[in-house]
């Protein structure tokens, strides 16, 4: 027996359960039919009106009751919910799109769908400074009121969600596998944290595994979720590209942060720079490029600025240049003790204004 009371919800399932019913032809049944519970009721020859003929008699014999109760089961735990195309609180940036998910498993916070946001990505196997960039990016951000979409990959992926956590807009992630999964493994804390204090979201059926295929598909829902797409360190095949490029197509904001020409993963920013996204070097600029009065964000730029012209803070990062620099050099240059320098990088560090690096190198950030 189905857990669920509610019929109309099991019919949005049911029929979503049919394999060749994707969101195109899902929206095209309930355009030229009816809501689902109709869809299911109405004959092959009437369901032949919107779809062909062999997808009609599918919807007709189809049916997958293990999965309806498991996922009825999956909606009673607490922080899952099912949003529907019929449900008020859908979002508004979704129903732009030619084909949203008619619906959306979600895990954690459910008003965070109505929230201001901005999606950034990038590379699975992110440079250092890529991450740092990153975290920074997504925690000014955040902290700016723009919650950060992105899809829980690792390397940028998840930097970025990390940042949006740390500030007080949060982050959504948008998965490529069904929900009762983590993909990776790895990031397995970082799931539990965003089902907790954020949001992961899915058009794909538990059980789903994380096939090649559904990552791209899901990007749409990243942009489109999204004011503007911000893509940090891409190589030229980097499926970044696929949801910058989604982005321009839905109207969003595109921006990519440089790099060195030398490196692989900054070519597919590059590219992205020189078909017109915007070049961004601060989360200043992201704003402005949306539209945000830079005043929103003074504050945060007046404390870092108090602590780089502070003396000993100052001649710190004046020291250090650009290039990654072991503390002892760091010493050196600036004519102060190795715990004195230690404990200005690590105010320094927590301002987010150097990152510590692999065998006790530090590099200036801003």
């Amino acid at each position: 027996m189905i857990s669920s009371p509610d019929p109309e919800l099991q019919a949005w399932l049911a029929l979503s359960f049919v394999q060749g019913v994707g969101p195109s032809n899902y929206i095209r049944l309930l355009q030229d039919i009816g809501p689902p519970e109709v869809i299911l009721q109405s004959s092959a020859a009437t369901l032949s009106r919107a779809v062909k003929p062999q997808l009609a008699q599918q919807i007709k014999q189809s049916q997958d009751p293990a999965l309806l109760q498991q996922t009825c089961e999956w909606l009673q735990q607490p922080g899952n919910h099912l949003l529907t195309l019929a449900d008020s609180d859908y979002p508004q940036q979704l129903l732009q799109l030619p084909d949203p998910p008619p619906l959306l498993y979600l895990k954690g916070r459910r008003e965070l769908l109505q929230s201001k946001a901005i999606a950034i990505v990038g590379s699975r196997n992110a440079t250092e400074q890529g991450n740092q960039n990153a975290r920074l990016f997504a925690r000014h951000l955040s902290d700016a009121g723009f919650c950060i979409v992105s899809g829980m990959a690792s390397g940028i992926d998840r930097a970025a969600h990390e940042g949006g956590l740390a500030g007080r807009s949060s982050s959504i992630a948008v998965v490529g596998t069904g929900l009762d999964r983590v993909y990776p493994a790895r990031n397995r804390d970082l799931a539990h944290q965003l089902a907790q204090d954020g949001l992961i979201i899915s058009e794909f059926a538990l059980g789903i595994q994380p096939l090649a295929g559904n990552f791209p598909r899901r990007n749409r829902i990243i942009s489109g979720l999204s004011a503007g797409c911000l893509v940090i360190e891409a190589t030229l095949n980097s499926g970044s590209l696929v949801t910058a490029r989604l982005a321009a197509e839905q109207g969003r904001e595109v921006m990519a942060i440089p790099g060195s020409i030398h490196s692989p993963q900054s070519k597919g920013c590059h590219q992205l720079l020189k078909q017109g996204a915007k070049l961004v070097e601060s989360a200043q600029d992201v704003l402005e490029e949306i539209g945000v009065p830079v005043c929103n964000t003074a504050k945060k730029a007046d404390t870092n600025a108090s602590i780089a012209t502070d003396s000993d803070y100052g001649k710190i990062l004046e020291k250090m240049g650009f290039d990654p620099c072991p503390v002892d050099i760091i010493c050196d240059r600036a004519g102060l003790t190795a715990d004195k320098v230690c404990a200005i990088l690590l105010r320094l560090e927590l301002e987010g204004l150097v990152s510590c690096l692999p065998g006790g190198r530090y590099q200036r950030l801003a």
